[in-house]
């Protein structure tokens, strides 16, 4: 009886272990644009399974020959989030919990950000401002200069003025740090986007078309606020417009993690 229950405690401890990994790796697939080609893989598999239900031959066939190739596709095209995970293991951040931010912190963040738009629009100068959400955007972060301060509107308005080292290109922020400057972004291709709009413009929506990401965009010809969001652009948004919305989307952002958040330990 002792070596049965023996037994099934190592079982539930394993059990345990793996789940744990599985989690922290979906963590990490989803901190970047690797989840979308996950949900391709899924749709993938569901097809085989069904082929094989249904004895579907020649569908059947194919998912095979997919799967034959499979693997090493795999390792090629996530080779950066193995990378990574590997990166983060060494420095023991794979097992680290994410924090969630405060009202307090989001109250405070969205107020610097608005003073520091503020002031770069009555001055005409471009700006891009780029919120992660629940898309991660680790690939768009490690093109730009590293940063990892807390933000202040002080430190957006110097990053921005022009001929300064990383006015040229995105800033992207993350919960309450300003992650990284000089970050560049993908172009939006839809052709009907309107020709007023100039390459700042077409980055930003762009990034909000590949991620769930918010961009504030200040345009440099007219001093205008813009604001990017799932493909659209709100274009000369009001500043109080511009803090509910942002205030709005960030909190919806907090709420998904917490309710998203299992582990509340940490292991070192």
């Amino acid at each position: 009886m002792d070596y049965i229950t023996a037994i099934n405690i190592k079982d539930i401890i394993d059990i345990l272990i793996v789940s744990y990994v599985i989690y922290k790796l979906i963590l990490l697939v989803r901190g970047t644009r690797a989840i979308q080609l996950l949900k391709g893989i899924f749709v993938v598999v569901v097809t085989w399974a069904l082929s094989t239900w249904f004895k579907l031959s020649t569908l059947q066939w194919m998912m095979n020959q997919m799967f034959t190739f499979g693997v090493l596709a795999v390792i090629i095209i996530f080779q950066p989030e193995l990378r990574r995970a590997l990166e983060q293991l060494g420095r023991g951040a794979l097992f680290s919990r994410t924090p969630t931010e405060t009202d307090n912190e989001l109250n405070k963040r969205v107020g610097e950000v608005i003073k520091a738009v503020d002031y770069l629009a009555r001055r005409k100068i471009g700006a891009i401002i780029v919120f992660e959400r629940e898309t991660g955007l680790n690939d768009y972060i490690e093109s730009g200069i590293a940063i990892e301060s807390h933000i202040s509107s002080e430190l957006l308005i110097n990053i921005f003025i022009p001929n300064t080292p990383l006015h040229d290109g995105a800033v992207l922020v993350r919960n309450n740090r300003l992650m990284a400057a000089g970050c560049y972004l993908p172009l939006s291709e839809n052709p009907f986007i309107s020709k007023e709009l100039g390459t700042r413009h077409r980055a930003a929506i762009g990034m909000s078309e590949v991620s769930d990401a918010v961009c504030v965009i200040v345009s440099e010809e007219t001093g205008q606020i813009s604001l990017a969001l799932n493909g659209h652009i709100i274009r000369d948004i009001k500043e109080e417009a511009l803090l509910s919305k942002l205030f709005e989307e960030l909190k919806n952002k907090n709420k998904t993690k917490e309710k998203n958040s299992i582990w509340k330990w940490r292991l070192w």
